[in-house]
């Protein structure tokens, strides 16, 4: 990706500061950011005002001395056009016309994403022989946003799906499928019988110790690798992933590598023996215990009395196998925020082991029912096969309401591209750090700040230019009266596309794209309705369709990066 604008104003100021303080700027880099209101110019900087202090000035003078010292007489640095004081000591930039036009040209223009830095992203992460349901769905959404975002900036990504194929839950399904199999109803659907076994064994062990006891035999023979315990695990692992494929297609989501915490399991004894050699790892009631000096971090079990390993063994060896593997500069974890307290132990493990990678954990908030969380166990979840069949068909409902002219298979794809868009921009444009109530109809809602308005943008957009016969590709000459103000206001927006997405990614909040997405639909609507397109004449129809048709590549860019498609009608 390109230098972002406010970098390379950043970067005029520096030597103008130095050459004012020969002893060197205080505060650091200076900070540039676009300004709230367009009125007031492009670009604005608070440098004078951290500066003055140092220097004994006052800011407004100080800012002066800056901006003549930038623009002597006048004659700015391309690709401004001019600056001035503002407030208690803010500078205000504005850019010429015609460069704003030039930087539009390439305000989507994205990195390589193969030869930038690693980064490594663990999302989705299902359990095995469970049908994926709602619950599931932020991590999945997210971490693929995350992963598209950073591949734009031109990260190499590798998207990870982390399996939950290990642990006692197999004990506890191998004897279920073995005391209450349906065999119809495994052949018809194999993932909703392996999950009513599951329920069945939760309700049924709480009469009986014995079955939990029976369990943990079955559990102890699949990890001694005994042949038939070995063979079932693996059928329900195969079966596990032929379905959750049918639910990423349909999502649009895709993985690099999907490991389960199986592949990791022979590395665990190496990372006991590890921490056990450099004294991290202590004896306790016959277990080995990680503890901290640091009296919020609880202790942390890394292997059970009986040699049995733990969550945290698990997530240990797959985090020194991604770093002996790819050397990533980040590896992010994209999970719901119950699981703080245990990535805070993983990581300051790693750090005590003296591990280089870069751990994140990226949380968010669980969507859950008023009345309380969803459960597998409990048999209270709402499956996301269902959720996406569900938002096809209100979308179809209204495609066919809306446009009865479309033909039937037109119809049903942009139903089903509706629908999908409005579930996942329903999850990305809220903050990820907050719970989120589910409720049928605002997740399927399609007014306001969803993606079937800025889908509906999109495709307005598309028409105007198929009428136009297209419109140009490039910058064209800016007409001689200047841009008027909502047009302006619609270049203004434009120009921050890269700032945005540049934010989404350091803070992991893909919301502010979206966020952003809206604001820029909303602006271009005002424009679409204030000027005329299609009837102006000359330099300024060609100036206008130019805004269109950059207006249609950022957002299609921007809902790109969410995972949410365009339609070029609707």
């Amino acid at each position: 990706m390109k230098k972002l604008l406010t970098t390379r104003i950043e970067d005029l100021l520096i030597p103008v500061l130095k050459t004012i303080s020969p002893g060197g700027a205080e505060g650091g880099r200076p900070q540039v950011q676009f300004t709230r209101d367009h009125r007031l110019g492009d670009l604005q900087t608070n440098a004078a005002m951290t500066q003055a202090k140092a220097l004994g000035k006052n800011p407004r003078e100080l800012a002066a001395q800056i901006i003549e010292a930038l623009g002597p007489g006048g004659r700015f640095p391309a690709p401004l056009e001019s600056a001035e004081a503002a407030g208690p000591g803010f500078i205000n930039f504005r850019l010429t016309p015609q460069a704003a036009l030039e930087l539009l040209a390439g305000a989507v223009e994205e990195g390589d994403g193969r030869e930038g830095p690693v980064i490594l992203i663990d999302y989705s992460s299902p359990n095995i022989a469970k049908r994926m349901h709602i619950g599931h769905l932020r991590s999945t959404i997210l971490g693929d946003s995350l992963k598209r975002i950073f591949r734009y900036l031109g990260f190499r990504v590798i998207g990870d799906n982390h399996l939950g194929d290990w642990g006692t839950q197999f004990g506890k399904l191998i004897t279920a499928y073995r005391l209450w199999l349906d065999e119809g109803a495994y052949r018809e659907n194999p993932i909703e019988e392996l999950e009513r076994l599951y329920v069945k064994f939760e309700k049924e062990s709480g009469k009986s110790e014995g079955l939990l006891e029976e369990a943990r035999r079955e559990l102890k023979k699949l990890q001694d690798g005994d042949p038939e315990n070995r063979a079932l695990w693996k059928q329900y692992v195969d079966l596990s992933l032929e379905e959750y494929d049918k639910i990423y297609r349909r999502l649009g989501v895709s993985f690099d590598t999907c490991r389960g915490e199986s592949y990791y399991h022979d590395r665990m004894s190496g990372v006991v023996k590890e921490l056990t050699e450099k004294g991290l790892a202590r004896q306790s009631e016959g277990a080995l215990v990680v503890f901290f000096d640091d009296e919020k971090l609880h202790p942390c079990l890394v292997q059970k009395n009986d040699g049995a390993y733990l969550y945290a063994t698990s997530d240990l060896a797959c985090l020194q196998s991604r770093e002996e593997e790819y050397a990533p500069e980040r590896i992010i974890y994209v999970t719901d925020d119950r699981q703080i307290p245990h990535f805070q132990q993983v990581f300051r493990i790693a750090a005590l082991l003296g591990w280089k990678g870069r751990p994140v954990h990226v949380p968010f908030g669980v969507m859950k029912f008023m009345e309380g969380h969803f459960s597998s166990r409990l048999g209270n979840v709402i499956y996301l096969s269902r959720l996406l069949d569900e938002a096809e068909k209100r979308a179809y409902q209204i495609v066919d309401e809306k446009n009865p002219a479309l033909g039937e298979d037109e119809k049903k794809e942009v139903a089903r591209a509706v629908g999908l868009g409005a579930v996942k921009y329903f999850d990305l444009s809220q903050n990820r750090s907050s719970d989120i109530i589910f409720d049928w109809d605002k997740v399927l809602s399609f007014d306001g700040n969803t993606a079937p308005y800025l889908q509906y943008v999109y495709a307005r957009i598309a028409s105007l230019l198929r009428k136009a016969g297209d419109g140009p590709e490039n910058p064209p000459t800016v007409p001689p009266e200047g841009p008027e103000e909502g047009e302006k206001k619609l270049i203004h927006l434009m120009l921050q596309f890269p700032q945005a997405v540049f934010q989404g990614a350091e803070s992991y909040r893909p919301n502010l794209i979206s966020d952003y997405l809206f604001d820029l639909s909303q602006a271009f609507n005002y424009f679409y309705n204030a000027f005329p397109i299609l009837k102006a004449l000359g330099e300024q129809r060609d100036f206008r369709l130019f805004l269109c048709r950059q207006t249609g590549r950022i957002i299609k860019t921007g809902l790109n990066l969410l995972g949410i498609e365009t339609l070029e009608r609707m």
